[in-house]
Protein backbone atom coordinates (compact mmCIF):
# COMPACT_ATOMS: atom_id res chain seq x y z
CA UNK A 1 0.00 0.00 0.00
CA UNK A 2 2.93 2.66 0.92
CA UNK A 3 4.93 1.61 -1.95
CA UNK A 4 1.74 2.75 -4.45
CA UNK A 5 1.03 6.08 -2.56
CA UNK A 6 5.08 6.45 -3.59
CA UNK A 7 4.32 5.32 -6.63
CA UNK A 8 1.36 7.72 -7.17
CA UNK A 9 3.17 10.55 -5.36
CA UNK A 10 6.16 10.39 -8.07
CA UNK A 11 3.50 9.86 -11.18
CA UNK A 12 2.40 13.68 -9.99
CA UNK A 13 5.45 15.15 -9.18
CA UNK A 14 6.92 13.99 -12.53
CA UNK A 15 3.72 15.35 -14.16
CA UNK A 16 4.14 18.97 -13.00
CA UNK A 17 6.07 21.25 -15.50
CA UNK A 18 8.07 22.83 -12.69
CA UNK A 19 10.85 21.79 -10.92
CA UNK A 20 10.10 19.86 -7.21
CA UNK A 21 12.80 18.18 -5.01
CA UNK A 22 11.88 17.59 -0.99
CA UNK A 23 14.60 17.42 1.65
CA UNK A 24 15.10 15.56 4.74
CA UNK A 25 16.32 16.87 8.25
CA UNK A 26 19.67 16.50 7.40
CA UNK A 27 19.56 18.39 4.17
CA UNK A 28 19.36 15.41 1.87
CA UNK A 29 17.19 15.46 -1.19
CA UNK A 30 14.38 12.44 -0.60
CA UNK A 31 12.72 13.11 -4.20
CA UNK A 32 13.63 14.72 -7.69
CA UNK A 33 10.72 15.18 -10.27
CA UNK A 34 11.24 14.84 -13.64
CA UNK A 35 11.13 18.93 -14.94
CA UNK A 36 14.01 19.08 -12.15
CA UNK A 37 16.21 16.65 -13.96
CA UNK A 38 15.49 18.62 -17.38
CA UNK A 39 16.20 22.06 -15.70
CA UNK A 40 19.52 21.31 -13.92
CA UNK A 41 20.75 18.75 -16.36
CA UNK A 42 21.11 16.42 -13.41
CA UNK A 43 19.71 12.84 -13.23
CA UNK A 44 17.47 11.54 -9.93
CA UNK A 45 19.77 8.86 -9.47
CA UNK A 46 22.72 11.53 -9.04
CA UNK A 47 20.83 13.71 -6.91
CA UNK A 48 19.14 11.62 -4.63
CA UNK A 49 20.66 11.31 -0.66
CA UNK A 50 22.59 14.38 -1.41
CA UNK A 51 22.75 17.56 0.40
CA UNK A 52 20.93 19.91 -2.18
CA UNK A 53 23.62 22.60 -2.06
CA UNK A 54 25.93 20.16 -4.18
CA UNK A 55 23.51 19.52 -6.42
CA UNK A 56 22.18 23.22 -7.25
CA UNK A 57 25.38 25.60 -6.42
CA UNK A 58 22.72 28.60 -6.37
CA UNK A 59 23.42 32.01 -5.85
CA UNK A 60 21.93 31.78 -2.20
CA UNK A 61 22.80 28.74 -0.99
CA UNK A 62 25.99 30.30 1.04
CA UNK A 63 24.02 32.87 2.70
CA UNK A 64 20.51 33.23 2.01
CA UNK A 65 19.33 29.71 1.50
CA UNK A 66 15.54 30.32 0.95
CA UNK A 67 15.15 26.61 2.36
CA UNK A 68 16.67 27.20 5.54
CA UNK A 69 14.63 30.59 6.25
CA UNK A 70 11.51 28.71 5.86
CA UNK A 71 12.48 25.51 7.89
CA UNK A 72 13.74 28.02 10.88
CA UNK A 73 11.13 30.28 10.82
CA UNK A 74 8.15 28.20 8.98
CA UNK A 75 7.06 30.66 6.69
CA UNK A 76 6.77 30.13 3.37
CA UNK A 77 8.86 32.14 0.42
CA UNK A 78 6.98 32.56 -2.87
CA UNK A 79 8.59 33.31 -6.23
CA UNK A 80 11.58 34.58 -5.40
CA UNK A 81 14.25 34.72 -8.38
CA UNK A 82 17.68 32.89 -8.00
CA UNK A 83 20.70 31.79 -10.31
CA UNK A 84 21.06 28.23 -10.19
CA UNK A 85 24.30 26.27 -12.15
CA UNK A 86 23.19 23.31 -13.99
CA UNK A 87 25.44 19.99 -14.94
CA UNK A 88 27.42 22.25 -17.89
CA UNK A 89 28.43 24.89 -15.15
CA UNK A 90 25.61 27.26 -17.03
CA UNK A 91 23.52 30.00 -14.94
CA UNK A 92 20.10 29.50 -15.23
CA UNK A 93 17.32 32.09 -13.58
CA UNK A 94 14.99 30.38 -11.63
CA UNK A 95 11.79 31.27 -9.24
CA UNK A 96 11.87 29.45 -6.39
CA UNK A 97 8.96 28.81 -3.94
CA UNK A 98 9.10 26.56 -0.46
CA UNK A 99 7.22 25.01 2.12
CA UNK A 100 7.50 22.90 5.27
CA UNK A 101 7.02 19.35 4.97
CA UNK A 102 4.94 17.89 7.54
CA UNK A 103 3.62 14.23 8.72
CA UNK A 104 0.00 13.86 9.73
CA UNK A 105 0.81 14.69 13.40
CA UNK A 106 1.78 18.20 12.37
CA UNK A 107 5.55 17.19 12.90
CA UNK A 108 8.00 19.05 10.59
CA UNK A 109 10.13 15.88 8.47
CA UNK A 110 11.61 18.25 6.12
CA UNK A 111 11.35 20.66 2.99
CA UNK A 112 9.87 21.05 -0.31
CA UNK A 113 11.24 23.43 -3.31
CA UNK A 114 9.86 24.23 -6.85
CA UNK A 115 11.88 26.30 -9.28
CA UNK A 116 10.58 27.48 -12.78
CA UNK A 117 12.86 27.93 -15.15
CA UNK A 118 12.98 31.58 -16.74
CA UNK A 119 15.39 31.16 -19.37
CA UNK A 120 12.98 32.04 -21.84
CA UNK A 121 11.71 35.27 -19.68
CA UNK A 122 15.34 36.46 -19.36
CA UNK A 123 16.38 36.06 -22.72
CA UNK A 124 13.26 38.01 -23.62
CA UNK A 125 13.75 40.58 -21.00
CA UNK A 126 17.58 41.18 -22.54
CA UNK A 127 16.25 41.27 -26.15
CA UNK A 128 13.85 43.95 -25.09
CA UNK A 129 16.71 45.83 -23.29
CA UNK A 130 18.90 45.17 -25.93
CA UNK A 131 16.32 47.25 -28.32
CA UNK A 132 16.47 50.28 -25.93
CA UNK A 133 20.81 50.16 -25.16
CA UNK A 134 23.36 51.65 -27.66
CA UNK A 135 26.84 49.83 -26.33
CA UNK A 136 26.89 51.29 -22.79
CA UNK A 137 24.12 53.36 -23.02
CA UNK A 138 20.92 52.80 -21.95
CA UNK A 139 17.73 54.77 -23.67
CA UNK A 140 14.21 54.69 -25.53
CA UNK A 141 13.98 58.22 -25.51
CA UNK A 142 13.49 59.64 -28.90
CA UNK A 143 16.40 62.30 -28.86
CA UNK A 144 19.18 59.67 -27.62
CA UNK A 145 17.97 57.33 -30.18
CA UNK A 146 18.46 59.97 -32.65
CA UNK A 147 21.83 60.70 -31.06
CA UNK A 148 22.74 57.03 -31.28
CA UNK A 149 22.05 57.09 -34.74
CA UNK A 150 24.46 59.78 -35.64
CA UNK A 151 27.02 58.48 -33.02
CA UNK A 152 27.24 55.83 -36.10
CA UNK A 153 27.53 57.87 -38.63
CA UNK A 154 30.24 60.68 -37.37
CA UNK A 155 32.30 58.05 -35.43
CA UNK A 156 33.75 56.08 -38.32
CA UNK A 157 35.65 59.86 -39.50
CA UNK A 158 38.71 61.80 -37.77
CA UNK A 159 36.20 64.44 -37.21
CA UNK A 160 36.66 66.61 -33.84
CA UNK A 161 33.45 66.22 -32.16
CA UNK A 162 32.15 68.51 -28.87
CA UNK A 163 29.64 66.76 -26.29
CA UNK A 164 27.45 69.53 -24.51
CA UNK A 165 25.45 68.60 -21.55
CA UNK A 166 24.76 69.21 -17.75
CA UNK A 167 27.38 66.81 -15.69
CA UNK A 168 26.11 63.53 -15.07
CA UNK A 169 24.03 63.07 -19.13
CA UNK A 170 26.54 60.51 -20.03
CA UNK A 171 29.24 62.39 -22.22
CA UNK A 172 31.74 60.15 -21.09
CA UNK A 173 30.42 57.26 -22.26
CA UNK A 174 29.09 58.77 -25.29
CA UNK A 175 33.03 59.62 -26.09
CA UNK A 176 34.01 55.75 -25.51
CA UNK A 177 31.35 55.00 -28.06
CA UNK A 178 32.39 57.11 -30.48
CA UNK A 179 35.69 55.77 -29.29
CA UNK A 180 34.66 52.06 -30.06
CA UNK A 181 33.02 52.93 -33.08
CA UNK A 182 35.78 54.42 -35.04
CA UNK A 183 38.93 53.09 -37.02
CA UNK A 184 40.73 54.23 -33.66
CA UNK A 185 39.13 51.34 -31.62
CA UNK A 186 42.30 49.40 -31.60
CA UNK A 187 44.16 52.30 -30.24
CA UNK A 188 44.33 53.88 -26.78
CA UNK A 189 41.67 56.04 -25.38
CA UNK A 190 42.89 58.55 -22.91
CA UNK A 191 40.73 61.10 -21.07
CA UNK A 192 41.84 63.91 -19.52
CA UNK A 193 39.68 66.38 -17.47
CA UNK A 194 40.42 70.15 -17.41
CA UNK A 195 38.27 71.44 -14.61
CA UNK A 196 40.36 69.30 -12.46
CA UNK A 197 43.93 70.66 -12.64
CA UNK A 198 45.42 74.14 -12.37
CA UNK A 199 46.59 75.64 -15.85
CA UNK A 200 50.10 74.67 -15.39
CA UNK A 201 49.68 71.42 -14.67
CA UNK A 202 47.17 70.46 -17.57
CA UNK A 203 49.45 72.22 -19.82
CA UNK A 204 52.06 69.31 -18.67
CA UNK A 205 49.84 66.71 -18.52
CA UNK A 206 48.47 66.90 -22.18
CA UNK A 207 51.79 68.09 -24.14
CA UNK A 208 54.30 66.26 -21.67
CA UNK A 209 57.68 67.80 -21.24
CA UNK A 210 61.55 67.51 -21.70
CA UNK A 211 63.79 66.58 -18.65
CA UNK A 212 65.15 70.08 -17.22
CA UNK A 213 61.91 72.13 -18.41
CA UNK A 214 60.85 72.92 -14.81
CA UNK A 215 62.66 72.50 -11.78
CA UNK A 216 61.32 68.82 -10.76
CA UNK A 217 61.45 67.81 -14.38
CA UNK A 218 64.55 65.01 -13.46
CA UNK A 219 62.95 62.89 -17.13
CA UNK A 220 61.39 63.65 -20.26
CA UNK A 221 57.40 62.69 -19.80
CA UNK A 222 55.00 61.92 -22.24
CA UNK A 223 52.00 64.01 -22.39
CA UNK A 224 48.76 62.50 -23.32
CA UNK A 225 48.74 63.33 -26.83
CA UNK A 226 51.75 61.21 -26.91
CA UNK A 227 50.25 57.93 -24.83
CA UNK A 228 47.41 58.25 -27.56
CA UNK A 229 49.08 57.99 -30.51
CA UNK A 230 46.81 56.05 -33.23
CA UNK A 231 44.27 56.78 -30.87
CA UNK A 232 41.32 59.28 -29.11
CA UNK A 233 41.58 61.83 -26.26
CA UNK A 234 38.69 62.72 -24.29
CA UNK A 235 39.07 66.53 -23.22
CA UNK A 236 36.34 66.95 -20.52
CA UNK A 237 35.13 70.16 -19.47
CA UNK A 238 36.92 71.94 -22.16
CA UNK A 239 34.98 75.17 -21.32
CA UNK A 240 37.37 75.94 -18.17
CA UNK A 241 40.85 75.92 -20.28
CA UNK A 242 43.03 79.38 -19.85
CA UNK A 243 42.53 81.51 -23.12
CA UNK A 244 46.84 80.57 -23.31
CA UNK A 245 46.22 77.01 -23.23
CA UNK A 246 43.42 77.16 -25.77
CA UNK A 247 45.35 79.04 -28.19
CA UNK A 248 47.93 75.75 -27.99
CA UNK A 249 45.24 73.25 -28.06
CA UNK A 250 44.11 75.19 -31.50
CA UNK A 251 47.23 74.99 -33.19
CA UNK A 252 47.19 70.76 -32.42
CA UNK A 253 43.70 70.71 -34.26
CA UNK A 254 44.69 72.82 -37.17
CA UNK A 255 48.30 71.39 -38.03
CA UNK A 256 48.38 68.08 -35.48
CA UNK A 257 51.59 69.22 -34.34
CA UNK A 258 52.73 70.42 -30.57
CA UNK A 259 55.60 71.02 -28.90
CA UNK A 260 56.42 69.17 -25.51
CA UNK A 261 57.05 71.94 -22.51
CA UNK A 262 60.81 72.44 -22.82
CA UNK A 263 61.37 71.23 -26.37
CA UNK A 264 61.84 73.14 -29.76
CA UNK A 265 60.94 70.28 -31.93
CA UNK A 266 57.35 69.51 -32.73
CA UNK A 267 55.82 66.57 -32.80
CA UNK A 268 53.28 65.03 -34.95
CA UNK A 269 49.61 64.56 -33.39
CA UNK A 270 47.74 61.42 -34.57
CA UNK A 271 44.91 61.15 -32.25
CA UNK A 272 41.04 62.42 -32.84
CA UNK A 273 39.90 64.95 -30.21
CA UNK A 274 36.62 64.19 -28.77
CA UNK A 275 35.59 67.09 -25.89
CA UNK A 276 32.76 67.54 -23.79
CA UNK A 277 31.46 70.48 -22.08
CA UNK A 278 28.71 71.39 -19.27
CA UNK A 279 28.79 75.06 -20.61
CA UNK A 280 27.14 77.10 -23.68
CA UNK A 281 30.43 77.25 -25.41
CA UNK A 282 28.76 80.33 -27.46
CA UNK A 283 28.14 82.12 -24.85
CA UNK A 284 31.87 81.97 -23.48
CA UNK A 285 32.67 82.93 -27.21
CA UNK A 286 30.35 86.30 -27.10
CA UNK A 287 31.81 86.74 -23.19
CA UNK A 288 34.92 86.66 -24.42
CA UNK A 289 36.46 84.03 -22.29
CA UNK A 290 36.48 81.38 -25.15
CA UNK A 291 38.77 81.46 -28.05
CA UNK A 292 35.97 81.97 -31.64
CA UNK A 293 38.75 80.47 -33.80
CA UNK A 294 38.98 77.24 -31.52
CA UNK A 295 35.04 77.15 -30.94
CA UNK A 296 34.58 76.77 -34.87
CA UNK A 297 37.79 73.80 -34.89
CA UNK A 298 35.58 71.80 -32.35
CA UNK A 299 32.32 72.42 -33.09
CA UNK A 300 32.37 70.78 -36.36
CA UNK A 301 29.66 67.74 -34.90
CA UNK A 302 28.00 68.79 -31.94
CA UNK A 303 25.76 66.27 -29.98
CA UNK A 304 23.40 67.85 -27.26
CA UNK A 305 22.79 65.27 -24.20
CA UNK A 306 19.41 66.02 -22.68
CA UNK A 307 19.21 65.89 -19.11
CA UNK A 308 17.25 63.09 -17.40
CA UNK A 309 14.47 65.34 -16.27
CA UNK A 310 14.07 65.32 -20.22
CA UNK A 311 14.19 61.55 -20.75
CA UNK A 312 11.68 60.28 -17.77
CA UNK A 313 10.76 58.09 -19.46
CA UNK A 314 14.69 56.35 -19.11
CA UNK A 315 14.20 56.42 -15.53
CA UNK A 316 12.87 53.05 -14.95
CA UNK A 317 15.22 50.95 -17.79
CA UNK A 318 18.34 53.19 -16.13
CA UNK A 319 16.90 51.96 -12.15
CA UNK A 320 16.38 48.34 -13.50
CA UNK A 321 19.90 48.42 -15.03
CA UNK A 322 21.21 50.18 -11.90
CA UNK A 323 20.29 47.17 -9.49
CA UNK A 324 21.16 44.51 -11.59
CA UNK A 325 24.76 46.04 -11.88
CA UNK A 326 24.81 46.48 -8.51
CA UNK A 327 23.42 43.46 -7.79
CA UNK A 328 26.29 41.77 -8.84
CA UNK A 329 29.15 44.07 -7.23
CA UNK A 330 27.49 43.55 -4.04
CA UNK A 331 26.77 40.35 -4.29
CA UNK A 332 22.45 40.78 -3.39
CA UNK A 333 19.85 39.28 -5.25
CA UNK A 334 17.35 42.22 -5.14
CA UNK A 335 14.61 42.10 -8.06
CA UNK A 336 13.31 45.44 -8.52
CA UNK A 337 11.86 48.41 -6.89
CA UNK A 338 8.48 48.67 -5.23
CA UNK A 339 5.40 50.25 -6.45
CA UNK A 340 5.90 52.91 -4.27
CA UNK A 341 8.90 54.14 -5.31
CA UNK A 342 8.94 54.76 -9.03
CA UNK A 343 5.98 57.60 -8.95
CA UNK A 344 8.93 59.11 -6.47
CA UNK A 345 11.98 58.64 -9.19
CA UNK A 346 9.25 59.90 -11.95
CA UNK A 347 8.42 63.18 -9.98
CA UNK A 348 11.94 63.98 -8.94
CA UNK A 349 14.29 66.48 -11.76
CA UNK A 350 17.36 64.81 -10.78
CA UNK A 351 19.78 67.83 -10.99
CA UNK A 352 22.83 65.60 -10.82
CA UNK A 353 21.04 63.39 -13.87
CA UNK A 354 22.13 60.04 -14.47
CA UNK A 355 24.64 59.97 -12.11
CA UNK A 356 22.53 60.58 -8.92
CA UNK A 357 20.03 58.17 -10.09
CA UNK A 358 23.03 55.39 -9.78
CA UNK A 359 24.11 56.99 -6.73
CA UNK A 360 20.70 56.63 -5.72
CA UNK A 361 20.38 53.00 -6.68
CA UNK A 362 23.67 52.28 -5.20
CA UNK A 363 22.68 53.25 -1.51
CA UNK A 364 19.22 51.72 -2.34
CA UNK A 365 21.23 47.95 -3.19
CA UNK A 366 23.37 48.54 -0.41
CA UNK A 367 20.52 49.60 2.53
CA UNK A 368 17.91 46.90 1.61
CA UNK A 369 17.42 44.03 3.24
CA UNK A 370 14.61 42.53 0.76
CA UNK A 371 13.64 41.71 -2.30
CA UNK A 372 12.19 45.43 -3.40
CA UNK A 373 13.24 48.43 -3.23
CA UNK A 374 10.95 50.26 -0.98
CA UNK A 375 10.27 54.17 0.25
CA UNK A 376 12.77 53.19 3.19
CA UNK A 377 15.23 52.65 1.49
CA UNK A 378 15.79 56.00 -0.54
CA UNK A 379 18.03 58.61 1.07
CA UNK A 380 16.64 60.91 3.23
CA UNK A 381 16.34 64.00 0.79
CA UNK A 382 13.72 61.89 -2.14
CA UNK A 383 11.73 60.63 1.18
CA UNK A 384 11.40 63.34 2.91
CA UNK A 385 11.90 66.81 1.48
CA UNK A 386 11.03 65.46 -2.13
CA UNK A 387 8.46 67.54 -4.38
CA UNK A 388 6.29 64.50 -4.33
CA UNK A 389 6.24 64.58 -0.43
CA UNK A 390 5.26 68.20 -1.17
CA UNK A 391 2.72 67.88 -3.45
CA UNK A 392 0.87 65.04 -1.89
CA UNK A 393 0.40 67.80 0.98
CA UNK A 394 -0.26 71.02 -0.78
CA UNK A 395 -3.16 68.44 -2.77
CA UNK A 396 -4.56 66.83 0.71
CA UNK A 397 -3.34 69.11 3.58
CA UNK A 398 -2.50 65.51 5.85
CA UNK A 399 0.78 63.98 7.18
CA UNK A 400 -0.42 60.28 7.49
CA UNK A 401 -0.93 59.51 3.56
CA UNK A 402 -2.22 56.63 1.85
CA UNK A 403 -0.45 55.35 -1.40
CA UNK A 404 -3.50 56.02 -3.15
CA UNK A 405 -3.52 60.12 -1.89
CA UNK A 406 0.02 59.94 -3.05
CA UNK A 407 -0.51 58.24 -6.54
CA UNK A 408 -3.74 60.35 -7.36
CA UNK A 409 -1.46 63.97 -6.22
CA UNK A 410 1.54 62.61 -8.55
CA UNK A 411 -0.64 62.27 -11.18
CA UNK A 412 -2.69 64.87 -10.90
CA UNK A 413 0.78 66.65 -10.68
CA UNK A 414 2.37 65.28 -13.58
CA UNK A 415 -0.95 65.62 -15.94
CA UNK A 416 -0.73 69.57 -14.90
CA UNK A 417 2.49 69.86 -15.71
CA UNK A 418 2.08 68.26 -19.34
CA UNK A 419 -0.68 70.42 -19.90
CA UNK A 420 -3.60 67.32 -19.12
CA UNK A 421 -1.97 65.59 -22.22
CA UNK A 422 -2.61 62.19 -21.09
CA UNK A 423 0.20 60.28 -23.85
CA UNK A 424 2.43 62.98 -22.94
CA UNK A 425 1.98 62.64 -19.23
CA UNK A 426 2.32 58.40 -19.51
CA UNK A 427 6.09 59.05 -21.64
CA UNK A 428 7.03 60.83 -19.06
CA UNK A 429 6.10 58.78 -16.20
CA UNK A 430 7.48 55.16 -17.91
CA UNK A 431 3.86 53.61 -18.46
CA UNK A 432 1.36 53.03 -21.45
CA UNK A 433 -0.97 55.68 -21.65
CA UNK A 434 -3.77 52.63 -21.30
CA UNK A 435 -2.85 52.08 -18.11
CA UNK A 436 -2.67 55.85 -16.94
CA UNK A 437 -6.40 56.03 -18.26
CA UNK A 438 -7.21 53.07 -15.77
CA UNK A 439 -5.29 54.81 -13.35
CA UNK A 440 -6.83 58.05 -13.64
CA UNK A 441 -10.70 56.22 -13.52
CA UNK A 442 -9.59 54.16 -10.52
CA UNK A 443 -8.32 56.82 -8.19
CA UNK A 444 -11.50 58.78 -9.84
CA UNK A 445 -9.52 61.90 -10.85
CA UNK A 446 -11.45 65.37 -12.07
CA UNK A 447 -9.40 66.64 -14.92
CA UNK A 448 -10.08 68.93 -17.46
CA UNK A 449 -11.94 67.37 -20.62
CA UNK A 450 -9.64 67.14 -23.61
CA UNK A 451 -8.69 64.66 -26.12
CA UNK A 452 -5.81 63.48 -24.13
CA UNK A 453 -3.81 63.00 -27.45
CA UNK A 454 -3.37 66.27 -28.17
CA UNK A 455 -0.25 67.49 -28.43
CA UNK A 456 0.89 69.88 -26.01
CA UNK A 457 1.72 73.67 -27.36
Amino acid sequence: MIQTIENQTQIILDSIADGVFTINPDWKITSFNRAAEKITGIKKDEALDRHCWEVFRASICEKYCALRKTMETGHPIINQSIFIVNSDGERIPVSISTALLKDRNNNVIGGVETFRDLSVVEALRKELSGQHSFLDIISKNKEMQRLFGMLEQVSESNTTIILEGESGTGKELFAKAIHSLSQRKNGPMVTINCGSLPDTLLESELFGYKAGAFTDAKKDKPGRLAIAEGGTVFLDEIGDISPALQMRLLRVLQDRVYEPLGSTKSQKANVRIVCATNKNLESLVKEGTFRQDLYYRINVVKLILPPLRKRKEDIPLLAEHFVLKFNRLIGKEIHGLSSEVLPILMSYDFPGNIRELENIMEYATLVCKNSLIGIEHLPDYLRQGSDTNEIVLKETGEKDLSWNDMERSLIYEALRKNNWNRAGTAAQMGIHPTTLWRKIKRLNLQIPKQDGRTRKP
